[in-house]
């Protein structure tokens, strides 16, 4: 015979809290949709954390002996809506364990609030008990050691049901969603939209598959969702640099929306299985602390652009944002792409993301097969021409211009071609042309086109920003790069880019300030490191400006651009012989990599030997070398300005006025 105990009251596990008198689940604290039968099988579990719960005894509480319902199906797709509402996996349960044809069990740990007790001498009302599961690792998906404590359900337990024709219905509708593909719905989006929402936060989907090897998927689903919203020209979308650095997170939602500056935050997960994949989403309007909408999805990989598009559509309808003509018949299309595409696309996206010489050259091998297996894929075009837009400029430095140009280019007039919509191809075409043609007028329109086609798009906001810095109009830089940070907040590479402004424009002390906020963000990124130690340089703060150009050093694996910077800071210090040391190591790394002839100019420059100098930027102008385009701008070259050989590169440059 079971133990009984008074039913509690409260009962939070995880990130949720269950409320077992209202009948109410919350999730940081934001209340979620949940209809009568699979919230009483989750009181029932966590009544008795840890033990099977039959599947005779949830037929007894749910479903009476008189009820006409096929019980099986219907208790699976109970359990299957809870999970989803959970975020919980069959394959890889945190919560929810299944002992096949036996029942279900509670397996995280769970603190329990218990109801007013009718006993005085009975433990008095109010007191939490953390409860651990027996016969597991007992232990929380954090990894926290809980007590261990069983608790069976009491009489007081709620009992819901439902009328037999409703739980009919119910049963048939989920059964037949589940077997055509169609949206399961746990939200009655019909009781009537919230006001109007004109920002949001697509939050990092959590990957389901329990391998973490599929990590990539899920973020490039993520990646995908945020673009595709991000187009619509009346919605302001978070970008997804922002958005990832909440991945992991147990912020709650409002939290999150004020940090953000947002109306609604978007949130789900994805599975893949073989061929397949799912998405379940759901859309919180956080001022009013309503689920506006949840929904399923699943279709091949195949089709996963079309998955994406009525997730977009069905985002858009609840919060009710004015769509043009064109954003309509966009998310109206059905795209289709190879599977096996798609999925070195999404890899390619991973290595992209890391922003680095290596990430870069393992992303090109991964678009150009995405294009080699589906040449009508304008995604991976946009991606080759991300990649070649920037792995030849000055700051990466792994390919001479006269490679990355036509390549980056190629790649970005294609996919235009294919879709003339993509603010991405159109961002890297004006960055070929502004970092490798020199075209100024080409670059100024492009990185312009790009932000009337996606208003989101931050990168564009960053990369005509850059531009306007090159060509000394810091006003209407710092204006541009506001932009691109207002839409990526906690960018590290957006923060770092406000504080390299800074210093082009001789700001140095709020240089050193924003960069300094930046590393407190992520200690270990190499450009904070490097554009802090060039303004501690500027400043004649040698002995910092050395310490910071280390670390950019270490953790660049000794990169041509922190080599170079490295021995620039040393000469001024008085440390030629370091200097010259350093120099020898990037004359050796010549002879294995392509090394700009910008970087060897700016080594002999800190050594003083201009004539040296001048010759190694000249051989830089042969060879299109990025650095140039900052020849205006740059404080490591104001020693050259009244340098005859100086003033007559810079006018070949054709800078506008």
């Amino acid at each position: 015979m079971e133990q009984n105990h008074h039913s509690p009251r409260n009962v939070r596990f995880g990130v949720f809290d269950a409320d077992m008198e209202a009948g109410e689940l919350r999730k940081h604290g934001l209340r979620l949709k949940l209809s009568e039968q699979p919230f009483q099988i989750l009181a029932m579990l966590v009544a008795r954390p840890g033990e099977v719960v039959s599947r005779e005894v949830l037929r007894e509480r749910l479903w009476p002996s008189d009820t006409f319902v096929d019980f099986d199906h219907g208790l699976n797709n109970a359990v299957m809506r809870l999970r989803e509402v959970l975020g919980d996996s069959s394959d890889h349960p945190r919560f929810i364990e299944t002992l096949p044809r036996r029942g279900y069990r509670f397996i995280a740990p769970v603190e329990m609030k218990n109801a007013a007790s009718e006993d005085p001498g009975q433990e008095a009302a109010g007191v939490e008990t953390t409860v651990g599961v027996p016969g597991v690792s007992g232990k929380s998906a954090s990894g926290n050691s809980e007590a261990l404590l069983k608790v069976a359900p009491g009489p007081n337990s709620r009992r819901f049901s439902l009328p037999r024709i409703a739980m009919l219905a119910a049963a048939v509708l989920a059964g037949s969603a589940l077997v055509s593909g169609i949206t399961v719905h746990y939200v009655n989006a019909s009781k009537g939209k919230a006001n109007r929402s004109s920002s949001l936060v697509v939050l990092p989907l959590e990957n389901l598959s329990g391998d973490k090897e599929q990590d990539y998927f899920a973020d490039g689903m993520t990646d995908d969702l945020i673009a595709n919203l991000a187009k619509i020209h009346s919605l302001r979308v978070i970008s997804r640099s922002t958005a990832m650095a909440y991945k992991g997170t147990h912020k709650p939602l409002p939290q999150i929306a004020t940090e953000l500056n947002v109306d609604a935050v978007v949130e789900g997960t994805v599975m893949r299985v073989g061929n397949r994949v799912r998405i379940t989403a759901e859309l919180v309007q956080v001022s009013t602390d309503q689920h506006l909408w949840a929904d399923t999805y699943e279709s091949p990989i195949g089709d996963v652009l079309t998955l994406q598009n009525r997730v977009s559509s069905a985002i858009v309808d609840q919060i009710r944002i004015n769509l043009t003509k064109e954003d309509k018949e966009r998310l109206a299309q059905k795209p289709s792409v190879s599977p096996e595409a798609y999925e070195d696309y999404l890899k390619g996206r991973y290595y992209w993301n890391k922003r680095s010489g290596e990430g870069f050259e393992k992303a090109i091998g991964y678009f150009e097969e995405a294009t080699r297996k589906d040449p009508q894929y304008a995604l991976a075009y946009a991606g080759l021409a991300d990649c070649y837009g920037i792995i030849g400029a000055t700051i990466y430095g792994r390919l001479p211009a006269s490679d990355a140009a036509p390549k980056a280019k190629s790649a970005a007039i294609r996919a235009l071609e294919i879709d003339p919509s993509l603010a991405e191809a159109e961002t890297s075409l004006a960055t070929a042309k502004f970092n490798y043609d020199w075209d100024w007028g080409g670059a100024a329109a492009g990185f312009k086109k790009a932000m009337q086609l996606d208003p989101s798009y931050a990168t564009a906001y960053q990369r005509y920003s850059l531009y306007l810095s090159a060509m000394g109009k810091f006003d209407d830089s710092f204006e541009q790069i506001k932009k691109a940070r207002e839409l990526e907040p906690l960018s590290i590479s957006i923060n770092t880019s406000v504080g390299w402004r800074l210093y082009l424009a001789r700001e140095y002390d709020r240089s050193i300030a924003q960069l300094r906020d930046t590393l407190e963000m992520d200690p270990a990124s190499e450009w904070a490191h490097l554009n802090l130690g060039q303004a501690y340089e500027q400043k004649g703060q040698f002995n910092l400006a050395i310490e910071e150009l280390q670390k950019a050093f270490e953790i660049s694996h000794s990169s041509p651009l922190t080599i170079s910077a490295l021995a620039h800071a040393q000469a001024l210090s008085g440390n030629h012989s370091g200097a010259n040391k350093l120099l020898t190591q990037l004359e050796a790394l010549s002879k294995r990599q392509y090394v700009s002839p910008y970087y060897v100019a700016i080594v002999y420059l800190g050594l003083g030997k201009n004539d040296m100098a001048m010759n190694w930027l000249e051989k830089a102008y042969t060879d299109r070398s990025n650095g140039l385009v900052f020849l205006k701008v740059e404080p490591e070259l104001d020693p050259l300005r009244t340098n005859p050989r100086f003033v007559t590169l810079q006018n070949r440059l054709n800078f506008p006025n």
